[in-house]
């Protein structure tokens, strides 16, 4: 063992040991640095570049702002805003560095949010329905609407068509919202003012066949949980439109439209 070790620092001492024990020391800080100097420059190290706001602006006015910067962006969403114009930026990931204290390196991509100048929706089915009841489908779809009365002793108060920019329109079209529909609504111009009797409690039937007595007032239901026969012959009236007001008459022709429903609880 003794021999082994003797052995072991003599050729330790020798010129060859040396000279291989320092090509490997110098290989060693040799690549250590290439990987390091490659390191820094593969990923910009110590590079800090300030993230521009760009919340409001239109993305055709970005292009120059972001090439000086060696900056690029991607639009990841667009949105209906009403109120903001087309291709207005409403949203920016990251934030600009004025608000976030985040820096970048360039080639960084922005994601932006934008403005889209509208959104669809589908027309509603309106013919035959009350004028009322039309008026608040449109409402509550984000469509405006203009009223054109025509003569017609049939259907008094009751939608006789539906039309957009001067043509009818079928109902599951596609319009962007705030659109302009034109409601073509009966009119019976004779006959003798009536009074809306209190239909409150009354089924479908005992309604329908109460006002059947009087051909001054149309009749239009409405049952959103009435999804069978069963159902809706057993659903009761929970309001009307117009309310019953008693000695108050309304005019001839005038449609009632009625909200019924199977789970029909009296609380007066």
């Amino acid at each position: 063992m003794w021999n082994w070790f003797k052995n072991l620092i003599l050729f330790v001492k020798t010129k060859r040991f040396v000279k291989h024990l320092g090509l490997i020391i110098l290989t060693y800080f040799l690549v250590i640095g290439i990987v390091i100097f490659y390191l820094d420059s593969y990923t910009n190290h110590g590079q800090k570049i300030e993230v521009p706001n760009l919340v409001g602006k239109n993305i055709s006015s970005i292009q120059s702002i972001l090439e000086e910067l060696d900056l690029e962006y991607e639009v990841v969403e667009v949105k209906y805003d009403p109120k903001k114009i087309k291709r207005t930026i409403l949203d920016q990931d990251p934030k600009s560095t004025e608000l976030s204290d985040i820096y970048v390196k360039e080639g960084r991509v922005i994601r932006l949010k934008i403005s889209k100048a509208s959104d669809l929706v589908e027309m509603p089915d309106l013919i035959s329905k009350s004028e009322r009841f039309a008026l608040q489908v449109l409402k509550n779809r984000g469509l405006k609407y203009e009223i054109e009365y025509k003569k017609s002793s049939e259907s008094d108060g009751a939608v006789l068509n539906q039309k957009f920019k001067g043509r009818a329109i079928k109902a599951g079209d596609k319009l962007p919202i705030g659109s302009v529909i034109i409601l073509v609504v009966g009119r019976n111009e004779g006959g003798e003012p009536v009074q809306i009797p209190n239909l409150y409690g009354l089924t479908l039937e005992e309604a329908r066949s109460l006002l059947g007595e009087n051909s001054g007032i149309s009749f239009f239901s409405v049952c959103p949980d009435c999804i069978n026969e069963s159902d809706s012959l057993k659903a009761r009236i929970e309001s009307q439109v117009p309310e019953f007001v008693e000695e108050t008459l309304s005019p001839y022709g005038t449609t009632v439209t009625v909200y019924a429903t199977p789970n029909f609880r009296d609380d007066l």
